[in-house]
């Protein structure tokens, strides 16, 4: 019966986005609580389908009981389990944020629960089409969550989201439109299969189809040089919308091409086609570079941590690249560490900015003692992103380091090397950055009293460390959160999730072999 819940759990969200449009007609704020009962049921089903996966192994169901290749399948494994239940524990997670800091509108709400059942659907299918089409579900409501609070930057990102995107998805079909020429079916299996029995891993058609896919989630990943959508997305985003979005959205298409690559293509149409493996190990290396160094270059916190992903995200297309079983496995450890690590860091930004206007680095000025537990975990959560151990981006880095070293010697090429060494340097910026706001929070050694912030006198909700003071409103208004909490203050519930994001980033740290035994059955299967 397990199998019901994978089906489940992608229309119950998308069937319940209906109800705060519908019932608001009649209540106000209905939103909130149906979205919250729909994430807490979602919770509880991923926990239920992970738990099967990693006991009793992977499954599948087949939708109106039509067997694949005609019928479409959804599956659960290894992978996509560990995906699932990433993308409804921080879908959960925000909507604590949202409700302490907004946006708070039924709209919002059921953009939010379209949106989760877009990324179930994605992390579920085991359809190529159907991927594309829970990839546009995803693409069309972030598209309306950024331009939610209807500024005009928040209305230029989301338009130029809306380009990038719509090129991405299109290039993706076209990939898919060519492997169905060649191979006649679209389950992700039976392509796997037909691959070998009709075509050939050096097919043209194959090959084209595998490029176009590939371009085609380099611009929805944001890898440069096609990242540009990215920081202006995260910027002008609602603070609570940025949360998801960089924890998620991007994450998703990680996930995608994976599966798609491993699952679809196989480990041995990359052995057969070493330019095209020389091309994504090329992007995913300047990527690594290019993001670190663009994100030591800021100075607005939500672009910083925004070009930081697009240099962790290098990394996991590295991984895929150098088609190594260590390498894969530091590829979807950090990916699932990295959704964890960016939720907690914009989750901070964002009760930082409501509650003392922190928009910018220097906006951080010794706030570690107005709000110590906050300014705590956004350091922890920061150090683990460099990959400081014990944390999971450590774990990550490390396995997909290990892996490029690895290929290397099996290889005797230099390529695996040089992207361990691209790997450090990009390691060496992040800490540059990262070490600029723990030396704002905690040693900047500005006076932090209720004179110069101007509370007393002004209202003030926290402004320039050395320019002038920005009331609350002003605070919420730089960045489009929708709602503001009291100047001074950052809310608890919220706070508990932050502070618990960064505890379990560091526990996944000791996590390695716990991570080799859950994923080894998948990796098994894919390097056999």
């Amino acid at each position: 019966m397990t199998d019901v819940l994978l089906p489940l759990s992608i229309a119950v969200p998308i069937v319940a986005a209906t109800l705060p449009l519908a019932l608001g007609l009649r209540y106000e704020d209905v939103g909130w609580p149906v979205a919250a009962v729909t994430t807490l049921g979602l919770v509880g089903s991923a926990a239920a389908v992970a738990l099967e996966v990693y006991t009793a192994g992977p499954f599948d169901h087949e939708l109106g009981g039509y067997a694949p290749p005609i019928g479409i399948e959804l599956v659960a494994d290894e992978l996509s389990a560990a995906v699932f239940l990433l993308v409804t524990l921080v879908s959960a997670a925000t909507l604590v944020l949202s409700r302490a800091i907004g946006p708070r509108g039924n709209a919002f709400h059921s953009a939010y629960l379209l949106l989760t059942g877009g990324l179930v659907g994605v992390s579920l299918t085991g359809d190529l089409f159907n991927l594309f089409v829970f990839l546009e579900i995803v693409g069309l409501t972030t598209y309306a969550l950024i331009a939610a609070d209807r500024s005009g930057a928040s209305a230029y990102a989301s338009l130029k989201y809306l380009v990038v995107g719509t090129v991405g998805a299109s290039l993706y079909l076209v990939g898919v439109g060519y492997v169905f020429l060649a191979t006649g079916t679209l389950n992700m299996a039976d392509v796997s299969v037909q691959i070998v029995e009709q075509a050939g891993y050096t097919d043209p058609l194959i090959r084209a189809g595998y490029a176009f896919i590939v371009v085609g989630f380099a611009l929805k990943i944001a890898l440069f040089p096609v990242h540009s959508w990215q920081p202006d997305a995260y910027q002008r985003a609602p603070d609570s919308v940025t949360t998801l979005v960089a924890a998620l959205v991007s994450t998703a298409s990680a996930y995608a091409l994976i599966r798609v690559t491993y699952s679809v293509f196989t480990v041995d149409f990359l052995a057969a086609n070493d330019a095209i493996t020389t091309g994504v190990l090329l992007v995913a290396g300047v990527s690594i570079l290019a993001g670190s160094g663009l994100a030591v270059m800021q100075s607005d916190l939500k672009r910083m941590f925004a070009y930081s992903s697009v240099a962790q995200f290098g990394m996991v297309a590295a991984a895929v690249g150098i088609a190594d079983e260590t390498a894969l496995l530091g590829g979807v450890v950090h990916l699932v560490g990295h959704g964890l690590m960016k939720f907690g860091l914009f989750c901070g930004l964002a009760l930082l900015a409501a509650g003392y206007g922190a928009r910018r680095v220097e906006d951080l000025a010794s706030l570690a003692r107005d709000a110590p537990f906050a300014s705590g975990a956004l350091a922890v959560l920061g150090l683990s992103l460099v990959g400081i151990p014990p944390s999971v981006g450590f774990l990550g880095k490390w396995y997909v380091s290990l892996g490029a070293v690895r290929s290397a010697g099996a290889t005797g090429g230099v390529v695996g090397i040089a992207l361990a060494a691209v790997i450090l340097a990009s390691t060496l910026f992040t800490l540059a950055y990262v070490a600029r706001v723990i030396e704002q929070l905690y040693f900047a050694g500005v006076d932090r009293g209720d004179a110069e912030r101007g509370v007393a006198d002004h209202g003030d909700a926290g402004g320039h460390a050395d320019g002038p003071a920005r009331d609350a409103g002003d605070a919420v208004a730089d960045g489009g959160s929708g709602d503001a909490t009291a100047p001074g203050t950052v809310p608890t519930a919220p706070l508990v999730v932050l502070v618990a994001a960064a505890l379990v980033v560091v526990g996944l740290g000791f996590a390695g072999a716990g991570f080799e035994s859950l994923l080894d059955p998948y990796l098994s299967e894919v390097f056999a």
